[in-house]
Order: structure tokens, then C-alpha cells, then sequence
């Protein structure tokens, strides 16, 4: 299995922070000071994406499998009972992996697989559409990104205020998704797949939704599989990937998570 990329930064418990599909590690930055300021931060590249070598052979590589290598990864680090935040399919991944092993606590931000059946044709000709696009028109979209409209148009769908970022976020987001080998059999693994819950989890969980998600739409966001100690909550302003939108409200999020005990009942704070 080859090693996964990781950027760790900070002292305290260690928190693993997984992103979701056609992003990076990098996608964490706008939190990272924030967070190691509390945490051993450890920001992973799943296989096939950012500075991860792919996982080869596989026309589908479900979360289950990226998960396993996640758990690969952390037992070469000495890591055990992490706390776990994910985004999008690291949310997926994240559950997947607190069924494996002992966590801490779970953060999940728009995490996917939580659709009624498979996933919906609405998000994956969406993620399509915005690889084919970044794959074929990476100079013009990354020019186009330098000004406040282009930024509107190119990340509005992901992002909840694309005009606050800056022009390197958004041009490095384009190159990202552009070059990431794993986004075929990463989108393929999902596509006709949820999550299911099988093994308990009794650490705190909190899920969280951007009150700006457009990619991932209501009908995506049922809670059933989620353990009955999850607490939801919302982020107003955010989008589906909000780690930019409000670094605070997520940093702040996860450190809520992460020192709060396991609770009886399904809380929601939407």
C-alpha cells in the first residue's frame, strides 16, 4: 500500500482531518493554526489525491477501502482513538474508519453517503462536470479566478462566499481537482453506494451542514445511519466545503466536538 501524504502540525491529542473528493490536506489550511493550537493535527491526502499516489487497479475504490488505508497510515504513525473531522467523502471516510477502530470523537462537515439510496444523479454529474472542466480549461478558469465575479462563477457551488477567498485558495483548488488520479474510482465507489452503519460508535459525533451547500442537497442529508449521540448542527454562510468560508465556526465546531462526552439522544440544532 503506498504511504499517504500528511501534514502534522501542533501538540495536544491528535486530530485527523480527512477531505473530501477532488480536494487535499490543503483544503484544511485556513484551520490549521487555529486548531494546533489545541491538537497534534494530522492532515491526510487520501489515496489518489494531492500528494498520495493512487491506489492502482481499482475501477472503484469505495470509502470503506480509503478508509483502510487511513487506518494503514495511523498505525505506522502510533496513533490510537484519534479525534476525526471529514468533509464531505472524508466525512464518509471518517465513519468508515470509526467503525474500525477506536475515535475519540467525530466531526462531519457535509459529509456524503447519506442519501436514501444510491447517490444522487444531481451530485455526480456535477463533480463530473467541474473535473472535466478543470481537466480541460485549467489555464483559462485559473486566470479567471483572479477576479471577485470569476471566483462567484467558478466556486460558487462548493463554497457559501467564493467572493471572500483569495485568488491563490481559488487557484490552487482548480489545479488540485485538475491533477488528482483518484477522482475516477473514488466518484465510481460512491456512485451506487451509501453509508450504512455497522459497528456502534459511541464517541460524541456531530454532523454539520453549510446553510449554503449547493452540491449537496437536502434529500442528501438524512441522519438514520448516524449514531443516536449525534448532535446537528448548522453553519450559516457555508457552503459544502466551509473550512474557507468561516475557519472559525469549523474550528470552533471541532474543538466542541472533541471535548464534549458521548450523549444519549439525537440532538439538532439546524
Amino acid at each position: 500500500m503506498p504511504p499517504l501524504a500528511v501534514t502534522r502540525s501542533g501538540t495536544g491529542p491528535p486530530l485527523v482531518l480527512l477531505h473530501g473528493l477532488g480536494l487535499s490536506r490543503r483544503a484544511w489550511d485556513p484551520v490549521l493554526a487555529a486548531l494546533a493550537a489545541r491538537f497534534d493535527v494530522i492532515a491526510v491526502d487520501l489515496p489518489g489525491f494531492g500528494d498520495s499516489a493512487p491506489l492502482y487497479g481499482q475501477a472503484e475504490i469505495p470509502p470503506a477501502r480509503l478508509a483502510e488505508s487511513v487506518a494503514g497510515l495511523l498505525d505506522d504513525l502510533g496513533v490510537t482513538a484519534p479525534h476525526l473531522a471529514g468533509n464531505s467523502l472524508g466525512g464518509w471516510v471518517a465513519l468508515e474508519l470509526a467503525a474500525r477502530r477506536p475515535v475519540a470523537s467525530l466531526t462531519l462537515l457535509s459529509p456524503a453517503g447519506l442519501w436514501p439510496r444510491n447517490s444522487p444523479r444531481y451530485g455526480l454529474v456535477s463533480l463530473r462536470a467541474s473535473r472535466w472542466l478543470a481537466q480541460h480549461a485549467t489555464a483559462p478558469l485559473s486566470r479567471l479566478v483572479r477576479y471577485r465575479l470569476g471566483r462567484i462563477l467558478v466556486l460558487g457551488q462548493t463554497h457559501g462566499r467564493p467572493a471572500r477567498l483569495t485568488a491563490e485558495y481559488a487557484r490552487a483548488a482548480v489545479v488540485t481537482l485538475s491533477r488528482c488520479p483518484g477522482f475516477e474510482a473514488a466518484l465510481a465507489g460512491t456512485a451506487r453506494r451509501r453509508y450504512l452503519a455497522a459497528t456502534p460508535i459511541t464517541a460524541p459525533v456531530t454532523v454539520a451542514f453549510g446553510s449554503r451547500d449547493r452540491l449537496l442537497l437536502r434529500g442528501s442529508r438524512r441522519l438514520d445511519q448516524l449514531p443516536p449521540n449525534t448532535r446537528a448542527e448548522a453553519l450559516p454562510g457555508c457552503g459544502h466545503v466551509p473550512m474557507a468560508d468561516d475557519p472559525a465556526a469549523v474550528a470552533a465546531l471541532i474543538t466542541r466536538t472533541a471535548t464534549r462526552t458521548a450523549e444519549p439522544a439525537l440532538e439538532t440544532k439546524m
